[in-house]
């Protein structure tokens, strides 16, 4: 099977032996986009959180046929040069330890700054609470968040 479908802005055709692969895969192991991780494979833990047709997805759950003709975007395509308001709340809050679901938690957080654009604090912890972080960062990740919403309403469109 040949798969058609939009990755990071351009166009890509991937040839498939197995339609059910799991996307986190494809975009893993044939075409070296490592950003995204994987880690418990059941779309628990949101380490594989990727955008499809502009939503939070879990890639590990979404297998390689459901994109055929999607968007999907991975943490390379967020910004070419970590300018997107969420990269750069993480850099400024010191988000990461270990950073193995940093690529996760951040997409899931641009996805929701991308629908509502002054997130309560409730509203934060609910939209980040389904990814999981192993290491102790979830309360920076969530101060990163909305100092990234702020960071949202003062850059420049």
């Amino acid at each position: 099977m040949e798969l058609s479908f939009t990755l990071n802005g351009e166009q890509r055709k991937v040839a498939l032996a197995d339609p059910e692969m799991p996307l986190v895969f494809v975009l893993r192991d044939i075409l070296g986009l490592t950003g995204t991780k994987y880690s418990c494979l059941q779309g628990m833990c949101g380490a594989c959180t990727v955008h499809v047709d502009g939503q939070a997805a879990r890639s590990c759950q979404i297998m390689a046929h459901e994109v055929a003709g999607a968007s999907v975007t991975t943490i390379e395509g967020l910004s070419e040069d970590g300018s997107h308001p969420v990269q750069r709340a993480w850099v400024e809050v010191q988000v990461a330890q270990c950073g193995w679901c940093q690529p996760g938690q951040i997409m899931q957080a641009a996805s929701l700054l991308s629908s509502n654009h002054h997130p309560s604090e409730r509203e934060i912890r609910d939209a980040m609470g389904g990814n999981i972080c192993r290491c102790g960062s979830g309360p920076r990740i969530l101060r990163a968040v909305a100092k990234a919403a702020n960071l949202s309403r003062e850059t420049p469109k």
